[in-house]
């Protein structure tokens, strides 16, 4: 008489340690559930797509308007910068070209919409030499405080330099005929 021996059983603790069975957590008590919510949540990506991706647009687009404030202020800082050079350039003394210069870029930011917590000014007239150049620096702390959430900064300082000459042919003593006085 020939006796068959009972097929072999398993027990989680003979699980070979790389068997898909151990992988899965099948031989964990807690990872039991998991296993089978996520097998039993098949298809569900569609919806969880469809649910996140209004939000990334959103992140998406807020992101956009950061970048295009920065780089819009940096733009009319520039602007500014050039037009005061240019406005500096123009007058017969230092004094009056600093002056000039400061409410020339003032007055180019604000009408620009630029909003700056700190604005300086910075003119280096080099004694109004005809022939000589005008450097003007503007340097303007711009507040990004309602951008916080993104992890952007408060406030950045930008700043901008513009060299303007002074014209060759101009006459050093004010008078407007360009005669002698």
């Amino acid at each position: 008489m020939t006796t068959t021996n009972p097929p072999a059983t398993r027990t989680p603790a003979t699980y070979p340690s790389g068997s898909p069975e151990r992988l899965l957590g099948r031989d964990h008590p807690r990872w039991g559930w998991w296993v089978a919510w996520w097998r039993a949540d098949r298809g569900s990506v569609a919806a969880e797509v469809t649910i996140a991706a209004p939000f990334l647009v959103m992140l998406l687009v807020f992101v956009g308007v950061v970048i295009h404030r920065g780089v819009d202020a940096r733009l009319r800082i520039e602007d500014a910068a050039h037009q005061a050079a240019r406005a500096a350039s123009i007058e017969r003394t230092s004094a009056t070209a600093t002056a000039v210069a400061r409410s020339t870029a003032t007055s180019a930011l604000s009408s620009a919409g630029v909003t700056c917590v700190s604005l300086t000014v910075d003119a280096a007239t080099g004694g109004m030499r005809p022939g000589g150049t005008v450097s003007v620096t503007v340097s303007c702390t711009v507040d990004f405080g309602d951008a916080l959430i993104l992890g952007v900064p408060g406030e950045k300082r930008l700043s901008a330099t513009a060299v303007e000459p002074i014209d060759t042919w101009r006459s050093a003593s004010g008078t407007a005929s360009g005669g002698s006085t």
